[in-house]
């Protein structure tokens, strides 16, 4: 497997990979993410995994601040990460991780913030963000799924409201959303 840098060439591939690894209408607004993401943010670390010469996996680390008491703290967002299907659960999604980790400390990066599951992110060093004085964008973001790493740069006092980028809004990307309800001839209403 190589991990290197996202090139133009490789974007047709990412889609499909982040269309396929998180499926239906889902898939379509992650890949609609990741390009808005690459126009809005210059600084944003976009990697992909290669095996068998094709894009098997891909991860973008992005702008997002801290909103701590002395200063605004600029940090990185993990969002997304996706792995082809046929390629899961062969470590290409900890090994994207821990590549863009690994250079986000070189370029003094403090902190790494993400939405995900516990098990699977613990692996790679992160930690419930409300445990070191994190405060979450949204309620709609399980406190447990609420999750940070500090990098080499990382001070105490850098602790405060994380604060997501607009991209990540304007594509409603931040938390769980409930499903709308059913309706159903009992939900309706009927005019009388």
């Amino acid at each position: 497997m190589h991990i290197r840098i996202e090139q133009d060439r490789d974007r047709p591939a990412v889609r499909e990979v982040q269309r396929t690894a998180f499926g239906g209408a889902h898939g379509d607004t992650v890949a609609r993410l990741v390009d808005a993401l690459r126009n809005d943010d210059p600084s944003v670390l976009s990697l992909v995994a290669e095996r068998d010469d094709e894009v098997a996996g891909h991860v973008m680390f992005s702008r997002a601040l801290v909103d701590a008491p002395r200063r605004l703290v600029r940090v990185r967002t993990l969002s997304p990460l996706a792995v082809a299907p046929a390629r899961q659960r062969t470590g290409i999604g900890v090994a994207l991780i821990r590549e863009g980790l690994r250079r986000l400390d070189e370029l003094g990066v403090p902190l790494v913030f993400l939405e995900g599951d516990p098990a699977y992110y613990s692996r790679s060093g992160f930690e419930p963000a409300r445990e070191h004085g994190f405060r979450k964008p949204s309620l709609r973001i399980p406190d447990a799924g609420f999750q940070v790493v500090r990098l080499s740069a990382y001070e105490p006092w850098m602790t405060g409201t994380f604060v997501y980028a607009d991209t990540f809004w304007e594509h409603d990307c931040v938390g769980l959303r409930e499903p709308e309800p059913e309706v159903t001839a009992s939900t309706s209403t009927s005019g009388r």
